[in-house]
């Protein structure tokens, strides 16, 4: 069996580009643990060579300004207002995909880091990169065969079915909605609850929500999703001719637990 690693160092720096809509704050993490590796090592395994934001309210230019990145900003409403069309109208995405790729095309980047980026991909720009996202939920939980929390609410969801713990999972892009191969999975985070919270009543569940999506952003997210990009830099997660990944020449087809 052959296992290839999903970039191997001997090419070279890999050079990314960051995507984001809102607040950035995974973005930062990762440009700070890029700064961290360089301080310590001489060089990082990775370098995030742009940032692009499908909204421009978002801090994609404050942050460009903070880390001496170029930004490129195509607003997706503007997108489709020009055209006459609803946000949702998805058969419209590859077109704008497609000029996104093109605007990148000079940054020469191989991988893609899913910062909080709202639009779904489509297929030319899941092509055009290797793409990594961190969802809010263990996404090796299943029911039925199929990936249970999925979706805008999945911590919600988790902690109202009963899960007493959550976790993080960052994942390769690939076409369907949070259902990439795994990467890794953070270490289990405790859910908090008010004494007496009612999860029926959706005012209560929103802020149990958000309140826990916090502490697991912190948790797990900041701490998962630079590891992996250190991780994928330095050549040890790979692929076996049947796409199973690997760690370190091991299968993790649930993906790599932290320690």
């Amino acid at each position: 069996m052959t296992v290839r690693p999903l970039h191997d160092p001997r090419a070279g720096v890999l050079r990314v580009v960051g995507l984001l809509s809102g607040s950035g704050t995974n973005i930062r993490r990762i440009l700070e643990h890029e700064r961290k590796l360089a301080a310590e090592r001489g060089q990082s395994p990775f370098e995030l060579v742009a940032l692009f934001s499908d909204n421009a309210d978002s801090k994609a230019a404050e942050i460009g300004r903070e880390f001496d990145l170029p930004v490129v900003v195509r607003d997706i409403r503007a997108f489709y207002k020009r055209r006459g069309r609803p946000k949702r109208d998805l058969g419209l995405r590859p077109d704008y995909d497609r000029l996104t790729v093109a605007a990148l095309a000079p940054f020469q980047a191989r991988a893609a880091v899913y910062g909080g980026y709202m639009s779904v991909a489509s297929e030319p720009l899941i092509r055009a990169f290797l793409g990594l996202n961190v969802h809010p939920a263990d996404l090796s939980v299943e029911r039925d065969g199929k990936r249970r929390w999925v979706g805008d609410h999945a911590v919600r969801d988790a902690i109202v079915a009963g899960e007493r713990t959550i976790a993080a999972t960052t994942h390769l892009i690939e076409p369907e909605v949070d259902g990439g191969r795994l990467l890794m999975i953070s270490k289990p985070l405790t859910v908090e609850l008010a004494p007496g919270a009612d999860l029926a009543d959706p005012t209560q569940a929103q802020a149990v929500e958000q309140h826990n999506q916090n502490r697991l952003k912190e948790a797990g997210d900041w701490v998962i999703f630079p590891l992996t990009l250190q991780y994928l830099a330095e050549g040890r997660f790979g692929a076996d001719e049947s796409g199973v990944l690997h760690f370190d020449g091991r299968p993790i087809p649930k993906g790599l637990r932290a320690s």
